[in-house]
């Protein structure tokens, strides 16, 4: 007698057997025509070499309406744009945030969309950041019109634990329907309190009126030091599930304690400690979007990241009881982590033994070998499957022992992979397409993001000079065009 637990069983065998390849893959090159252009590069954290500017795209809950936002290349004015998701042209009226400073995530309504963004305080505001330093906020719009602002940072946000602003925002946005709450996880500098003068970021939870909600055991005010790596995906319940790179130990799995503890993901290369550096494991400047995604129907979630691995462990100065390590590579590796729930690593945490010659052990690796592998990040086709993304250079140069590397472009690279963390069949690449903002799903089962249609480098010259800006050179190159690519499951 044929049973449908039978049938399900057969089904999810044969989704999991079959490969991904390039006749998956469908572009909507240049439809999107922009109404202000858009500098798509920006200069990395401490090294300079070229990396994506995010362009945060979402779809509304009913499938029928996207919004792709972008900042305006002049630096100031972050454009939202409605988006058709059959056919990736812009439909409806730009809506501008005319102070925005950076696009730094979306939540797509129904009826509209809200944004997280930074800006300068009014001027006069009392115990505003020193100068114009942005602060972050969120803006909720309803039908084109601004519905509500809320300043997550500043003078009236967690006035007891230190005054916060955001030079640059590094983080993400959220949204649980059933929870009935934004999560936003961003970067921060404190300009008063304890911390003043250091780097760290912020966890905050926001109802749909737009007031601030501190929850105990999820909201944060001061979390991981000196990091630009944050993964950030909600959940039905706070906390969201949240991960963070910072700067000593390496990479935490912090949903419960917000913070440089709870499980950690990953020792990384910290003998030579840089603040803000990780291997810009997380994506770095400008990154920090779409690397942690939920299995649908399910608690368990996927996780990526880079890495150089890590040997011989020794004690932290910073922070007691745990570890730094050495680089096991000169160049990266794609790594995944498969969490059982929102809090917890299916395969256990890393170790924090002093004296360990293998760091690393727990690491499920994806790739190998002398490439570079860098812009990783992963979306969840269904129950079973997930898609992982990430940029190549087959022959890197690598002078900096915790940043990124440099050298020709070599691809895109597209990979399967089952909610169990093994790898189904080989990953294919092409040359003209990337992946620069939020893949999201579609309600036909597509996983769908925007890029910029160009040929992408990845070469560059050490040390604040190289890769796209030079001292005294040309500026960036700009675009008033958005590309979309979509996978299909195979």
């Amino acid at each position: 007698m044929w049973k449908p637990s039978l049938f399900l069983a057969l089904s999810h065998v044969t989704s999991v057997a079959a490969q991904i390849s390039a006749s998956n893959l469908q572009v909507y090159r240049n439809s999107l025509n922009l109404d202000s252009p858009f500098q798509h590069t920006i200069p990395a954290y401490w090294t300079s070499y070229p990396h994506h500017r995010r362009t945060p795209f979402a779809l509304a809950p009913n499938g029928k309406t996207a919004y792709l936002a972008y900042l305006d290349a002049s630096g100031k004015g972050v454009h939202v744009h409605k988006v058709d998701p059959n056919t990736y042209a812009a439909t409806g009226t730009t809506v501008t945030i005319s102070n925005g400073k950076e696009a730094g995530g979306l939540v797509a309504h129904n009826d509209g969309f809200a944004l997280l963004t930074n800006e300068a305080m009014p001027t006069g505001t009392a115990s505003a950041p020193p100068g114009t330093t942005p602060v972050a906020v969120l803006y909720r719009y309803t039908d084109g019109k601004q519905t509500w602002k809320t300043w997550l940072g500043g003078p009236n946000l967690h006035p007891k634990e230190g005054l916060s602003m955001s030079a640059d925002i590094t983080g993400d946005l959220v949204f649980s329907e059933k929870a009935g709450l934004y999560g936003a996880y961003y970067v921060v500098t404190d300009y008063a309190g304890w911390a003043k003068g250091h780097s760290a970021d912020n966890i905050q939870y926001i109802g749909k009126d737009g007031v601030v909600q501190t929850i105990r055991g999820a909201t944060s005010s001061w979390g991981c030091s000196h990091n630009t790596g944050i993964a950030f995906e909600a959940a039905d319940a706070p906390p969201f599930a949240s991960a963070c790179a910072e700067d000593h130990t390496g990479i935490w799995l912090n949903t419960k304690t917000q913070g440089m503890s709870g499980q950690k993901i990953a020792n990384e290369a910290c003998y030579h400690v840089i603040n803000g550096a990780t291997n810009s494991a997380m994506g770095g400047t400008s990154g920090s979007y779409s690397m942690l995604a939920r299995f649908a129907d399910s608690p368990s979630y996927i996780f990526t990241w880079v890495s150089r691995g890590a040997v011989n462990l020794v004690a932290d100065k910073f922070l007691q009881g745990q570890t730094a390590s050495k680089a096991r590579w000169t160049n990266r590796h794609v790594a995944i982590a498969i969490l059982k729930d929102k809090s917890t690593l299916a395969n256990g945490p890393a170790t924090s033994k002093v004296g360990s010659v293998d760091g690393d052990s727990q690491v499920n690796w994806i790739t190998t070998g002398k490439s570079d592998h860098s812009n990783a990040h992963a979306a969840t086709f269904d129950t079973y499957t997930a898609l992982l993304s990430w940029e190549e250079i087959a022959e890197p140069g690598c002078p900096y022992d915790a940043m990124d590397c440099q050298g020709n472009f070599s691809g895109t690279h597209f990979q399967l992979v089952s909610s169990e963390g093994k790898i189904i069949g080989t990953s294919f690449s092409t040359m003209n397409v990337t992946v620069t903002g939020d893949m999201v799903n579609m309600p036909d089962g597509r996983i769908c993001w925007p890029f910029v249609d160009m040929v992408w480098k990845l070469n560059g010259s050490p040390k604040n000079t190289g890769g796209m800006v030079m001292v005294g050179g040309p500026r960036p190159p700009t675009t008033n065009k958005m590309s979309f690519a979509c996978m299909k499951k195979p």
